[in-house]
This record gives structure tokens, sequence and C-alpha cells, in this order.
């Protein structure tokens, strides 16, 4: 049986950050809110306690009962996990004299610590943190501090309880992985068996363990998610899948077709249904994004469930949902979570779809989702596309949605696209596309003055689109696209390059 690590989660924004950390490790972990009435912690190995935007001493500060965690199980704590350990069993925590924020450099007190094996004195570690820790309480033994900081980490005599107040997870902490390892590893003895193949082999066997002769339909988007779930669906029941490709009349140019065939070549049963008019009737008159979505989505489910009851004895609805989608539609202070965009396939179904939901990804990551591809022997060129708004082109458009503005954009889109992949940029890319804009600029082409849209091209690097850096492309890349843009395509004379990274831009516009 895989053996788990537990994060206890205080609402962190480095919380994601520790789980790639560890499954780096080869090393299975999950994320539950700090207040989760669902866990049962005798079913993990060892627990992170994370970091947390609350002050131990706020009055709304998150606070949980660590009796059968706490010398019980292996502990790490990290930043406000390390001060609510303090502040709890009776030491002191209040506010350090300057805000502690950025790199410091680690001096190991307790050169035996396991914690610190292997690891260098003055490693640099990164900081951010308002409150301190002022004084341990009994029992608790300092093993490291910075130039700033008396406890920078320290351990709780007769126990595997460990605490830090820097991040392990984040880039600048140079060695925060090989702290992590030391942790899982050596102090709590967990075992590095969480790969590709391992998830494949175990998901498979839960499938077949799970859904036995039920019949699945599917909806595919051409996507990465989407397809690597369809061939682990595949692989446990064959022909009870029924999978379902719908054209909303917002994909990008000719990929209803090229999709379509790629999906037949994979063997995989698959039935194409053309309904663009009917989401773009859908769509007139609408300029809200939030609302544009949802008539995208409400759309979706009316078609998909017309395809659905044309299939005899379907119980399970299969979905491409991937972790990060999960992780933040649940709060983790206990209050509602603060809703950036809907996410189209995290929520259940309407009550008038009679099926059960089966979400063979929904515990990974994308970069895991493309390497369990890879060790599903699927084609390189489909992990590796980049992704794409379940809302598709309706939220590239800003604005109100229109056949011929879906004309213009599809043909920006598919010259921006295929110059990245001519100039063997495409996979140096996280995900790419165009927007349109509502607006309409002067230029002048020939003698004649026109009055025309504006154009912006997007192109981000990231790891799973939680943070997204803008990519530096070549000047002669892009001036090369600009030309082509304002020349092959009718109504458009203004190309803008956007190079606004995440935060605090979204990736998408809408």
């Amino acid at each position: 049986m895989q053996q788990k690590v537990l994060i206890l989660d205080f609402g962190s924004q480095f919380t994601q950050l520790i789980a790639r950390r560890v499954r780096e490790l080869n090393i299975y972990c999950e994320i539950h809110p700090f207040n989760s009435t669902k866990l049962n912690v005798d079913d993990f190995k060892a627990v992170i306690l994370s970091g947390s935007p609350f002050s131990v001493n706020a009055d709304n500060a998150p606070t949980i009962d660590l009796t059968k965690i706490k010398g019980k199980k292996p502990v790490l704590g990290v930043c406000y996990g390390a001060q609510y350990l303090v502040h709890h069993y009776g030491g002191q925590v209040g506010d350090s004299n300057s805000r502690e924020y950025g790199r410091a450099n680690l001096n190991i007190v307790d050169l035996n610590a396991p914690l610190f094996e292997n690891v260098s004195q003055g490693s640099q570690v990164w900081m951010s943190h308002s409150d301190t820790i002022k004084r341990l309480p009994a029992g608790f033994k300092k093993i490291a501090s910075t130039s700033d900081v008396e406890y920078a980490a320290f351990t709780i005599e007769d126990e595997d309880t460990f605490a830090i107040q820097f991040h392990p997870e984040v880039y600048h902490t140079t060695e925060g992985k090989k702290i992590l390892e030391n942790f899982l590893v050596k102090i709590a003895g967990v075992e590095q068996t969480w790969t590709p193949n391992s998830f494949v082999e175990t998901t498979v066997s839960d499938l077949k363990a799970k859904l036995g002769n039920d019949k699945v339909v599917l909806g595919l988007s051409g996507g990465v998610d989407s397809s690597v779930a369809a061939v682990l669906l595949d692989k446990a029941i064959g022909h009870n899948l029924y999978c379902i490709f719908v054209n909303n009349g917002l994909l990008r140019k000719d990929e209803f077709t090229q999709v379509l065939a790629q999906y037949e070549d994979m063997g995989l049963n698959v039935k194409g249904v053309d309904a663009s008019a009917r989401f773009l009737k859908a769509l007139e008159g609408i300029t809200d994004p939030e609302a544009k979505r949802k008539a995208i989505g409400n759309t979706f489910i009316e078609v998909f469930d017309d395809e659905a009851q044309r299939i005899k004895d379907v119980v399970w609805l299969g979905q491409g949902t991937i972790y990060p989608d999960v992780i933040e539609s649940v709060s983790a202070s206990g209050g509602p979570s603060a809703t950036i965009k809907s996410h189209h396939n995290v929520g259940g179904l309407p009550d008038f779809m009679k099926l059960k939901i089966v979400e063979p990804l929904r515990m990974i990551f994308k970069d895991e989702v493309r390497r369990v591809g890879k060790s599903l022997g699927m084609n390189p060129a489909l992990l590796g596309r980049h992704p794409f708004p379940g809302p598709g082109l309706g939220i590239r458009i800003l604005g109100e949605v229109t056949p011929e503005k879906v004309r213009i954009l599809q043909e920006v889109d598919a010259i921006f696209i295929d110059g990245l992949k001519k100039w063997n940029l495409y996979d140096d890319v996280w995900q790419a596309g165009a927007m349109l804009l509502p607006v309409n600029s002067v230029g002048v082409m020939g003698d004649e003055r026109t009055y025309e849209r504006v154009v912006a091209l997007r192109a981000v690097s990231s790891t799973d689109g939680m943070t997204a850096d803008w990519v530096n492309l070549p000047y002669e890349f892009l001036q090369e696209t600009s030309n082509k843009i304002i020349n092959s395509v009718k109504g458009v004379n203004r190309v803008v390059y956007d190079i606004s990274s995440k935060p605090p831009a979204t990736i998408e516009w809408e």
C-alpha cells in the first residue's frame, strides 16, 4: 500500500509548492485543510504543518487539535506551523523588530540534528513572516538560527517533531529539497515509491474495482488532462468507455477535425459533436466574463447530457480534473474561498444529470499528468500541447462573442502558434494564445486610413499555472508574427505583446 504524507494547510500561498517538492522526492502526499473533518491521521506516515497568512496571536488564527499527531507521528512545522507549536505549548511568539522577508543564511547550531544532515553551514534560506519566536517552551531545543532569527529551527526532545521558520519549498532556499528529504526519508522513514508507473498500476487497478462493468461517458477537450484520463479509463474498462468531443465553436482553427483524427488513431471510442451554433447563440449579448463562462459551461452540460442519454445504461461521468483544480476549490480558512475564476470541472453536476463522477487524475499535478501520459506511451506532441481554457476562445474575446470575432481570433491564433512551432519556441512556452480586445485603433494600409481591431499576444512560462512569467520572445519573431497577422487577417491593424506576470495578472484576460 502506498505510504502517504499529510500536509495540513493553514492557508499559505506556498502550500502547493510543499506538495510539489514532496512529490519530486517520489513520495505521495495530500493537502487537506487544517479543519477537515474527514481525515484519518492513522492513514498517514508523517505530517507537515504549512505556513499561513495569519498570526498565531490573532483572534481568528487557525487552530488545530494536535493530540493525535504530536509525539505520535513525525511532524515538520513550517513558518506558521513552527510558530503554532511554540505558541500552543507554552512558548512566546510576537512581532519581530522588522519584517523577516527574503534571503538569510542558516547557522546550524546542532551539527547532529538529522534535519540538517548534509546541509551546508551558511546555506541560503527564504524567510517570509512578520511574527517571530521569542521564547521556546520547555523541552523544545534550538537547532539553527540566522543573523536576524534566533530560533530559525528547533526540535522537541524525545519526539520526531521538527520545525523551521523559513520556507524549504521555495526556489530561494537552496537546500530546501534536501531538508525535506531528511525529514521524510531519514526521520519519518517514508518510502520513495511514488512514480508514474506505480500511479498507472494503482489507478487502473482501482478503476477496475470501482467501475466493474459499468459504462463511463467522458468529455474530451483535446487537451492533456482529459486525454490521459481517457487512456487510463480505456486501460481499465475498454469498450465501456464512451468519449464525446464537443465542438463549441470556440476551438482553435481546424482543431475539431484534427483532434478527432488524433483520438481515432489512439483507438479510443470517440464521437464528435458539432454544436457551434448552439454555443454562439447562448453567448449572444453577453459581455461579463463570468457570465460567459457560465453560459458556455451550461450549454456544454446540456449538449453533453443530450449525447450521454443516447448511450444506454451509462452510470459514470469521467472528468480530467487535476489536483490544483481541487485545491483551489477548497477553503483552508473554513470560510468561502476567494473565487478568481470558476473551474468548469469542479463542484459536481446539475441534478438532472444522474451520473456518478470518476476523476482518475484528481490527486496529481499537471507536470505529473504529462509524466503519466509518457509512461502510458502516449504521443509526445499531445502531451506537450499547451493548456487551453475550457471556455476556449470565448474568454479570449473580450466583450460579446460573435462568429466574425471568432473567425478573426482563430486566424490570429493560428499564425501565432504556428510561428512558435516554426521558430522552435513552442516547447519553451507553457501556454500561449491571442486575445481580441474590445477596442479599435487608427492605422494606415497603403494610402488609406483604417480603424480596425487590436489583438494582444500572450506567452508565459510556468509549471502548473499557479504562477507564471511572461516569456521574452525574440524581437525578430514578434516582428515577423505581427507583420503576418496584420497583412493576413482582415479586420486587424495593430498587434501588442502582453508582458504581465501572474500574479498580479492572470494568464487569461478573462
